[in-house]
């Protein structure tokens, strides 16, 4: 047999995973099999300054062609429909079959997508690709009317890119309020300020029942009888990770690929890493499933470990960000859970400010509105599993720096 690795999708973990097995010592081939026609790429600017037209195309690759070719590691685009584990191959669409010796299943997630009267109406837009974008830009025009499906991180991020391009902007969230699946409500009263501050209208406890229009969309309406004129609807409620492959094969699967600490699946010889996996993470005592590329990279350099009969452990902090405006929310931890709340700084006024999450008097989750210094502390904090006074936390007064310091 060949002694060739296949890693299956050109994602984030698949740009980390191949240069680290270099690292790592494989000697063999590296194939790299993804359905897109570009190299792995950063998705978080898609909704923000890709969207805006400030980067382009080239400037969104993790990394050139010419890295790729000095660690000879080979890309190929086409759809991989089955791995047969017995004979360890797999199967593209093509009817191209490649043996592997390892197998690394890095297929991320895909957007989710909803049907409803009017879905195949010109205009309708979701974001997850470049392809996606690319479709957005070409509609895009000072004074259209967007409206945007969902109030999630990807919604607002995208309501901040279009508002900037001088576009009148509406985004109805289903819910209560915005982010309401991944933050406390201060800090959704706080985006809704700043959006509406910058033009955006929010409509909450709203869900959208059809789209109209004669052969593009006209006005969205909703199940409340509300209607919204659009020329431009974009959809973002979320992504589905893409297990299939994996499930089909045999592997483990419970709501992710499972995985343990080493990125290992229940075959000796299939590994996964990223947005598609479920993993035990040693700061909170539970399985999870993260939508986060910090994670995607670590569990890539983990496989690659692993792959090489290494022992090195995931168990880093989740973190993630989130850019908007002038702001920039960095998350450290996860708040599921949480019991208390504390402040460092106002989020009624102004645009800096820190939320703790605590359970049970311990730091599990911040985020932090353009503070830098309190996300890094609070990563540490989590981490390390330290304590932490709780009235000095809040009191600005004290340099962060200072913050642990008896």
């Amino acid at each position: 047999m060949t002694n060739r690795c296949i890693i299956i999708g050109a994602s984030h973990a698949a740009a980390q995973l191949a240069p680290s097995l270099r690292q790592e010592g494989w000697t063999g081939e590296i194939l790299v099999i993804g359905d897109e026609p570009h190299l792995p790429y950063h998705r978080p600017p898609l909704s923000k300054t890709y969207l805006a037209g400030d980067k382009s195309t080239e400037s969104l690759l993790i990394r050139p062609q010419a890295f790729y070719d000095k660690s000879d590691v080979t890309f190929r685009v086409g759809h991989v429909s089955s791995i047969n584990r017995g004979n360890q191959t797999v199967s593209l669409e093509s009817g191209e079959v490649f043996n592997y010796s390892k197998l690394a299943i890095c297929t991320g997630a895909r957007v989710r997508t909803i049907s409803f009267p009017g879905d195949d109406l010109q205009g309708i837009h979701y974001l997850r690709k470049i392809a996606d974008v690319q479709g957005i830009q070409k509609e895009v025009d000072k004074g259209k009317r967007v409206v945007i499906i969902g109030g999630g991180y990807i919604g607002l991020e995208t309501a901040s890119a279009i508002k900037k391009m001088g576009m009148d902007v509406t985004v109805l969230e289903m819910t209560s309020r915005i982010l309401q699946r991944v933050t406390a409500p201060q800090l959704s009263a706080f985006y809704k300020r700043i959006h509406s501050e910058e033009g955006v209208k929010i409509h909450a406890n709203v869900s959208m029942s059809e789209i109209r229009g004669e052969t593009r969309v006209e006005e969205v309406v909703c199940d409340d009888g509300s209607s919204y004129p659009a020329d431009i609807v974009i959809i973002g409620v979320g992504v589905i990770p893409n297990i299939e492959l994996a499930q089909e094969a045999g592997l483990e699967i419970d709501s992710g690929i499972v995985v343990d600490q080493y990125c290992n699946t229940n075959d000796p010889n299939i590994f996964a890493a990223g947005d598609c996996t479920r993993h035990f993470n040693k700061v909170y005592g539970r399985d999870i499933r993260l939508e986060s590329v910090p994670n995607a990279g670590e569990q890539a350099k983990v496989a690659a470990s692993s792959i090489c009969g290494g022992s090195k452990e995931n168990h880093s902090l989740p973190w993630f960000w989130s850019d908007q405006y002038d702001l920039k929310l960095q998350i450290a931890g996860l708040s599921e859970g949480y019991d208390k709340l504390l402040m460092r700084g106002d989020s009624n006024v102004g645009r800096s400010f820190s939320a703790f999450y605590l359970k049970e008097g311990k730091l599990i989750a911040a985020d932090c509105v353009n503070r830098p210094q309190e996300f890094m502390l609070s990563k540490k904090i989590i981490s390390q599993q330290l304590s932490v006074d709780p009235t000095r936390l809040v009191d600005e007064n004290i340099p962060v720096k200072e913050l642990l310091q008896n």
